[in-house]
């Protein structure tokens, strides 16, 4: 199973370093955090992708058929 082209092993090291550096009391700090961030990122790409989609809709209508 590949995941961002890294394979199982690759993460399990990726998780313990992080683990190492930001201590396992932290971590539920660190995960809220990105989870947070990546809600807000979702948030406004929703939003840009809706305002978008709107003005299309708008010059679609607003020209001569």
């Amino acid at each position: 199973m590949k995941l961002f082209g890294l394979g199982i092993p690759e993460l399990v090291l990726i998780l313990v370093v992080v683990l190492l550096i930001f201590g396992p009391k932290n971590l539920p700090k660190l995960g809220g955090m990105l989870g947070r961030s990546v809600k807000k990122l979702r948030a406004r790409t929703d939003e840009k992708f809706d305002d978008e989609t709107d003005a299309d809709d708008a010059e679609t209508k607003a020209q001569p058929a």
